[in-house]
């Protein structure tokens, strides 16, 4: 059956039109960057895995002279100093380390650091423990702990203190002091340390505790300084920050 000149134009323009179509589409989509292309899965990603860790300040010792430091051995002199920075601060092995939040406090002659003087008894096993007027109760599920230590090149161990919602003690390992210059200094709280999110909402989860540092037993004995700045927590808040999370079903 022989198709008629109108019906082969109007079968022609329908052609050319979805062909014209699907150029202006595939011409959009190339024009789109790989982040607008992206956007949809990084968003599916984000919303999979859940909102990204916050850094809680616990603290940066502009108000430290509540802190007090005590230690095992009745030798010599401890007391903690609440003393001006001199010089940057930046971690002595990766000097770009360092957050924006850093950057701005770390200012050399108006930022404070706490600085701690004890004595150490030649191969013995004392320690220095160095703790707040209270403890400090972490705000959500706690990840890890991170805090900026000067060393001065002595095998000394830097632990933190912590205590869970059930109220036993927990000591974690930060590192040692066997560097010169500052480092940030970090531990991740264990997965086996008892947290749980029910008594998170209740303001009944990780406490922050106390820092303190253990002697080694090879180093010689005698006066020792260490200093520490800004004290913080890497925390999950996931089912912490929501409409209705600031009533406390504490009364």
């Amino acid at each position: 059956m022989r198709m008629s000149k109108k019906g082969f134009l109007f079968a022609a323009t329908v052609m050319l039109t979805a062909f014209f179509s699907e150029f202006v589409l595939a011409q959009a989509g190339a024009q789109q960057t790989p982040k607008q292309q992206a956007k949809p899965k990084q968003q599916q990603a984000k919303n999979e895995s859940g909102s990204a860790l916050a850094d809680e300040l616990l603290n940066d010792f502009e108000d430290a002279e509540d802190w007090r430091a005590f230690s095992t051995t009745p030798l010599g002199d401890t007391k903690i100093k609440k003393t001006v920075q001199i010089g940057p601060i930046q971690d002595t092995y990766n000097p770009n380390n360092l957050t924006d939040e850093e950057r701005k406090a770390f200012v050399s002659g108006q930022n404070h650091v706490l600085g701690v003087k004890t004595f150490f008894n030649e191969k013995g096993f004392d320690r220095v423990i160095v703790k707040p007027p209270h403890e400090y109760i972490v705000k959500g599920i706690g990840r890890q702990v991170d805090v900026w230590a000067l060393g001065r090149q002595f095998r000394h161990t830097l632990f933190v203190v912590l205590r869970d919602y059930r109220g036993r003690i927990h000591k974690l390992r930060l590192g040692r002091l066997d560097y010169l210059g500052w480092r940030k200094l970090s531990v991740t709280v264990p997965g086996w340390l008892p947290q749980s999110q029910r008594f998170a909402l209740l303001d009944k989860n990780l406490h922050f505790v106390s820092l303190y540092v253990q002697s080694d037993q090879k180093e010689i004995g005698g006066d020792f300084y260490f200093y520490v700045d800004n004290l913080s927590m890497k925390v999950d808040k996931t089912d912490t920050d929501y409409p209705g999370s600031m009533i406390k079903d504490t009364w």
